[in-house]
This record gives structure tokens, sequence and C-alpha cells, in this order.
């Protein structure tokens, strides 16, 4: 029954590609930031107006397609972020410093390409589209929603993720059963000294030379304490502090993430962090405090989805990456993960370019459109079969 629901997905989602592709060019051309996404979500519901959707998560919605009872879920999220676009296509975005740098847009597309080849299919399980916020920021749009009881509320047995990925091989579709994507958490150090004029250091305490040491040692970290078989990655994405060249700061701060696939590595992390910085401003006559804001949790892949998700992309002409990608990249997909089982299909765009996500210029084309549509077609019938095993 799955197999003839595919085939009939697919090619309902081929016959609504240029439609798809036209919504997508919408979406891309007018983005909104993280918590602002009303317009976006208001524009795909406009576009899929016989669906009777229901408000989630402040920003995001939701509907249901097909029979009462259980059901598996699709994500596509609605956030842009704070780049500027330098495409230069005719349908780049008109919001200055704003940009659909993270391929959501085409994410959105292909979700709207799958429910609009659902509409008037007999379906075996009910499929429950969501439009997600703040995919790319804390609080997660996913918090919110699995917090809501939206999938208890609608018996959602699993969920099913789709990502553009430059990492992997054009055309071609990854999963792999296990963690795929790592946990994430951010951090802030404050470094407090004592100030004065810039000719005269001995009499004062440099939080910014201390600070630099904090950072180039807090980077290093996880090559000394951390298995280096597991992944794990410390990055300090800004450092700030002082007033005037001539003027030795009172305070300097800077603000990084973490990123682990094991709980153990992330909390060993959070402690030796915290340690580390405490004792280099001590030896200079410092203080330093470390704040941290947790994340989401690494993604995991659930075995059984992903055993029964390959091949049937196999049957439909969608190659596998026969080494599945994992990075220490993070999606808050993760949260769904946790509350039921999930998989995360990471949609190969290839980087000929040198182009990756979050920048200018990344730009995948339709044919990323039409291969994203097909694995989450593939995604709800490999998921509507467990469903329909455990019934």
């Amino acid at each position: 029954m799955t197999s003839a629901v595919l085939s009939a997905l697919i090619d309902g989602v081929d016959r609504v590609l240029p439609d798809a592709a036209a919504l997508r060019r919408a979406i891309h051309a007018d983005p909104h930031l993280s918590g602002e996404e009303e317009p976006t979500r208001d524009a795909f519901i406009r576009a899929s107006e016989w669906l009777d959707w229901s408000p989630v998560a402040h920003t995001g919605a939701w509907a249901r397609v097909g029979p009462p009872g259980p059901a598996v879920g699709l994500r596509a999220e609605l956030d842009a972020l704070p780049v500027t676009e330098v495409t230069g296509i005719e349908w780049q975005s008109r919001r200055p410093g704003v940009m659909h740098a993270c391929g959501h847009d085409l994410h959105m597309a292909a979700l709207w390409a799958v429910i609009s080849a659902a509409r008037d299919l007999d379906l075996p399980v009910g499929m429950v589209p969501v439009l997600q916020p703040r995919e790319e920021v804390n609080p997660s749009g996913a918090d919110d929603i699995v917090a809501s009881g939206l999938l208890e509320d609608q018996n959602v047995e699993a969920m099913v993720g789709v990502h553009v990925q430059p990492g992997v091989e054009r055309g071609v579709v990854s999963t792999g059963a296990g963690a795929v994507n790592a946990a994430y958490d951010e951090f802030e150090i404050v470094v407090r000294g004592k100030p004065g004029h810039g000719a005269y250091p001995h009499v004062t305490v440099d939080p910014l030379l201390t600070l630099a040491d904090i950072v180039t040692t807090v980077a290093g970290l996880p090559a000394r304490i951390i298995d280096p078989t597991h992944p794990s990655v410390v990055s300090i994405g800004q450092i700030s502090g002082g007033t005037a060249p001539n003027i030795i700061a009172d305070e300097a701060r800077c603000r990084g993430t973490l990123r682990a696939f094991a709980d153990e590595d992330r909390l060993l992390l959070h402690e030796t962090i915290s340690r580390v910085a405490e004792s280099i401003a001590l030896g200079r006559g410092a203080e330093a405090a470390t704040r941290f804001v947790r994340g989401g949790p690494a993604l995991v892949n659930d075995a059984d989805l992903v055993a029964r998700l390959d091949p049937l992309l196999a049957g439909i002409g969608v190659p596998v990456a026969p080494t599945p990608f994992r990075s220490c990249g993070s999606d808050d997909f993760g949260e769904y993960a946790l509350a039921t089982s999930s998989v995360m299909c990471f949609i190969g765009t290839g980087r000929a370019d040198g182009v990756g996500l979050h920048h200018g210029a990344f730009l995948p084309g339709r044919d990323a459109l039409r291969l994203t549509a097909h694995a989450m077609a593939a995604g709800y019938a490999a998921a509507a079969e467990t469903v329909l095993e455990r019934a």
C-alpha cells in the first residue's frame, strides 16, 4: 500500500513542481527573521487554503491531511538569516540584510509540493505538515512545538525532516542511523579587570589581554580533553571590549558555541570552559564569569526508519549516500527525535562553487527542490509503514 501511495505522491509532486518553484521564489524574495515569520507563514497558508491551519509556537502553524488516528509529521522551517544576499537573481531578497541562506525557502516549497500531491489521495496514515518558526535561534521553535502537545494531540508517531546540504554530493540523499548532527550550546565569558591609561599598563589589569589568553585556550579544548574519536568543536564568534586605543578597558567579553555528539562531552566542555576562564583570569589578577545558554540535543535518526527509507529512495531512483553525512552542525529537529521516531534527510547540493550554507550566494536550484520533495514523500511512506505495523 505505501509503495503505491509513494508512487502517486511522486507523480503528484512532479505535476505541481512549477507551482512549488513559484512559491519558493515568492518566499525567497520576502524573507523574515526568527520570531518575525508571520508573513512567510501566511503566504504558505494562502497557497494551501484547502487545509484547515492552526497556530503553534507563536508564529508557526500546522494542519492535517488524510485520515484521523496515527500520523506522520513533516517539518519545514520558516525563518531566514541576517545575511546580505549577493546572488543577483531577479527574485533575490527585497529585505536588506535578510536572506534565506540556509534553504528554508526550498524546504517549505517541497513541503507544499508534497501536501499538494497528497490532497486527493487516499492516504493510509495521517500527514501533519508543520510550519516551524525559529530554527536558527534559541529558544527554538521545535522545542516550543514539542512542549505544546501537538505531537500527542495529533497522534504523531514519526517526524520527517529534510535539509539541503552542500557537504553531500549533488543529487544524492544522505540518511544514516544514529547521531547525524551535534548538540549545540552558546556561552558568554565576561572578564573584568582594572582600567587605566594605556601608557601605564603596570597599574592596570588588562581584561582584553586576559580574554585573548582565554579565547585561544578555550578554542583548543576539544583537542585536549575530548576523545579524538568523538566529534566536538568550540568556536568563538564575537569578541568585544574597550572604548579607545589608549585606554585599558575595565571589561571585555566573548561569545561562542560548543558542539558535541555525546552528552558527557557536552557536560565536560561546560565545566572546563568555566574553570579555564576563571583560572586564567585569576592568574592575571582579573575576574571571569561564564554563562551558558543551553541549545538543542544531538539529532539522532531512528535506525528502523532509515532501514525502511533507504530502499524506498532507491526504488524511486534517488541515490543514497553510501557513507552517511554527519557533522557538528546542529538542528532543532533533534527535539522531535527525542519525542518520537524521526529521520532527517540531507539533500545533496554539492559544493562545486565553494559556496555553502549561510553564505550570501547560496542558492540551490530546481533540481534540489524536486529531490527534496521526493525525499520528503519517501520519508512519509517509510514512516507510514512503521505506523501501520504498530497498529
